[in-house]
């Protein structure tokens, strides 16, 4: 028993929980794996889990990165930079991440752009116009948005009328 706290699950009951964690949301590969860990698991026990789940579709790598992009996409507005970032973590192949990216309609993308311009510009605040672009610009890098497409967003947008 080791003596970090952790409990050794036996296998049915292994198998009853980490269905119920893949069940909650999508779940990648690496964050199943570790998890399974967490249970004191020995390896071969873990990799017949994993086994087991992915013939069950319980997990599925494309599908997870489909929904991962599609999350931070819609819901918090992040782009394809900071999303593929937050994707590198799971350990996906550059195929996966290409089919995931495959979501992300380019129209969409840079009306998204253009909406958070919208948006953020009247609460920037700065000593001139220049500074508060610089601002602006900022923001939308951290957000992971590409530098030549923020350019060609701040072409588009008409900043005297916000």
């Amino acid at each position: 028993m080791p003596s970090d706290g952790t409990k050794i699950y036996d296998l049915n009951e292994a198998r009853a929980k980490i269905r119920a964690f893949c069940l909650y949301r999508e779940r990648s590969h690496s964050e199943t794996a570790q998890k399974l860990k967490s249970y004191g698991l020995i390896p071969e026990v873990i990799d017949t889990l994993l086994s087991e789940l992915i013939q069950e579709r319980y997990v599925d790598e494309e599908r997870f990165a489909r929904a991962y992009v599609r999350g931070k996409f819609k819901i918090k507005k992040w782009g394809r930079q900071k999303i593929k970032q937050g994707l590198y973590q799971h350990d996906l192949s550059d195929y996966i991440l290409k089919k995931a990216f495959s979501e992300i309609d380019p129209d969409a993308y840079y009306n998204q752009v253009l909406r958070l311009c919208e948006k953020r510009w009247p609460l920037l605040k700065g000593k001139d116009d220049y500074q508060r672009k610089q601002k602006l610009r900022a923001y939308l890098y951290r957000q992971g948005y590409e530098s030549d497409l923020i350019n060609e967003a701040f072409k588009d947008f008409d900043f005297t009328n916000n």
